[in-house]
């Protein structure tokens, strides 16, 4: 029983670690996104070194959901839940 528990705990961790990243890159990335259109729109000539810090600022944003599923994986493939323990 305390196994099952265990194995619930750690699925139940995965899943939420995948999902708050996954809303919080989301968040993130319109957040970044809108102001870039903002000040691209009010700095025309700057749009190209403004859209290139957004792409940068965007691939750092994404690596969080990345390092999250990662961490997510070794939650279900651990000894807990493969009832090794």
């Amino acid at each position: 029983m305390e196994n099952a528990i265990m194995v619930a705990a750690a699925l139940i961790g995965a899943g939420l670690t995948m999902g708050l990243a996954a809303i919080g890159a989301g968040i993130g990335d319109g957040a970044v996104t809108g102001k870039a259109i903002e000040s691209m729109t009010r700095q025309p000539e700057m749009s190209g070194k403004i859209m290139t810090n957004m792409f940068i600022s965007i691939g750092l944003i994404e690596s969080m959901p990345i390092i999250a599923t990662v961490i997510a994986i070794v939650f279900v493939f651990t000894d807990i839940v493969a009832g090794k323990l």
